[in-house]
């Protein structure tokens, strides 16, 4: 079976539709579950090391938790997306331009710096 954004989001509207959480689903309320869930999934690296965190897959009880933390995290992704009328694949493919120009390659290759920082660009690139 193939699934597709549009049909994960239909999977979890209907769902929702099964229990009568419409009501509960508006963006506010999946934006703060949404929050709540991101911040469940920091929990877990919150005091490993960078090397420990590389390997947290490896400990069969934190993959666990790893997993379930971002699927819930993708869930209210898809969720509110969805309540919004938002098009997640559009959105991204966007967002990939408007980054493209506020990080040339050519100038942000290897280096973490935010694109105020990189020379020549001294304001948000417009879409």
């Amino acid at each position: 079976m193939i699934r597709t954004i549009r049909s994960l989001q239909q999977a979890l509207a209907d769902f929702a539709a099964e229990r009568e959480w419409e009501q509960f689903h508006t963006a506010k309320n999946l934006a703060m579950a949404l929050g709540g869930e991101t911040g469940e999934l920091l929990e877990i690296f919150q005091w490993l090391t960078p090397e420990e965190s590389a390997t947290v897959m490896s400990d069969p009880l934190k993959a666990i938790q790893v997993r379930e933390e971002i699927a819930d995290v993708f869930a209210y992704l898809l969720r509110i997306a969805d309540v919004l009328g938002i098009d997640l694949e559009q959105a991204l493919l966007e967002k990939i331009e408007i980054n493209g120009r506020k990080y040339p390659a050519d100038r942000a290759r290897g280096r973490a710096d935010k694109y105020t920082q990189l020379g020549g660009l001294n304001r948000q690139c417009a879409p």
